[in-house]
């Protein structure tokens, strides 16, 4: 009997940030595994999921870009989020069971009154149902197996957290700017205990991670449809050159090293070389070197010396 021939789809080299706003209902994964049928990419990842009932901004990177997921996954995040009063749920979102319920209903004032208590470095215990880890399994796959999951407070940095509108007495619209490791879940809860009533999250949408924002968005629609548009045979560039980003867009805010062409090849060889000039940083925990404008390597400057920890074939 014949054997049946098996094709491998050809891998494109892609390197930069697809920044997608990603569609309620879909988990972060399934809207991955479209773009990699979209794009069929060599190497493709994302930084920092969302839940199916989040919506938002989700960072994508291909490639060299990859080595940039930590620089972006570190960054702060802003989240615009509906708080519903009056019950509070066991996973603090509507997914879960309803745990306990209040009368309460706080008004515009008393929910200002009490938000600067939640800005600042402040203790949060995250909500059992989340991917924290105890005793080697996952928080969630605890409580979903009726196990009763104690999690321990945890800081984090809440930067900004603002009142954007109480569109009745039962719900309230928050937006938070915080670092990395906050539950919105949870602080949705904690804020409704601190007014006297319950509280969960019941719309929760991210607007911005690290340097990407509503701005860079893709609608997850418009990308489908543009890859639908190609004509058979088509190759991905339209796409690429109208929906990714360069890899240097996630570097922004790290400290720039512009190079020479000689030194950038030492650079590419794993070498170090001796930054010249007045300006030059002689210490430095964190930068990018580049060549013309093009990320060439990321690493550390000590005593006026950059020595190359990740090195960018672009």
């Amino acid at each position: 009997m014949a054997r049946k021939q098996q094709f491998k789809r050809k891998k494109n080299t892609i390197n930069g940030w697809l920044v997608l706003d990603k569609p309620y209902g879909i988990t972060s994964n399934e809207a991955l595994g479209k773009i990699k049928r979209i794009f069929s990419p060599q190497k493709v990842g994302h930084a920092g999921t969302l839940d199916p009932r989040a919506s938002g901004l989700l960072p994508v990177a291909f490639g060299e870009a990859t080595k940039t997921v930590p620089f972006v996954m570190d960054g702060r995040k802003v989240y615009r989020f509906e708080v519903t009063w009056g019950a509070e749920t066991n996973t603090d979102d509507t997914e879960g069971e309803v745990v306990a319920t209040s009368d309460v209903r706080p008004d515009a004032a008393a929910i200002k009154a009490v938000l600067p208590e939640f800005v600042g470095e402040i203790m949060q215990v995250p909500p059992k149902f989340s991917a924290i880890k105890v005793a080697g399994e996952r928080a969630y796959d605890l409580a979903r197996d009726g196990e009763e999951v104690e999690l321990e407070a945890r800081p984090i940095d809440m930067h900004r957290l603002d009142l954007f509108e109480c569109p009745d007495e039962n719900r309230a619209v928050f937006e938070a700017e915080c670092g990395k490791g906050t539950y919105v879940r949870a602080l949705a809860r904690d804020i409704g205990r601190r007014l006297g009533t319950r509280g969960h999250v019941t719309e929760l949408r991210r607007l911005l991670v690290g340097p990407f924002g509503e701005d860079d968005m893709v609608p997850f629609e418009e990308l489908v449809a543009a890859a639908d548009e190609l004509e058979d045979g088509a190759g991905i560039e339209p796409l690429v050159a109208e929906f990714v980003l360069p890899v240097r867009e996630a570097m922004e805010e790290i400290v720039e090293i512009p190079l020479s062409p000689d030194d950038a090849q030492r650079i590419r060889h794993g070498m170090p070389v001796l930054l010249r000039g007045r300006d030059a940083p002689l210490n430095c925990d964190l930068a990018f070197a580049s060549e013309a404008g093009v990320p060439v390597a990321v690493g550390a400057i000590e005593k006026g010396r950059f020595q190359p920890s990740r090195v960018f074939h672009l």
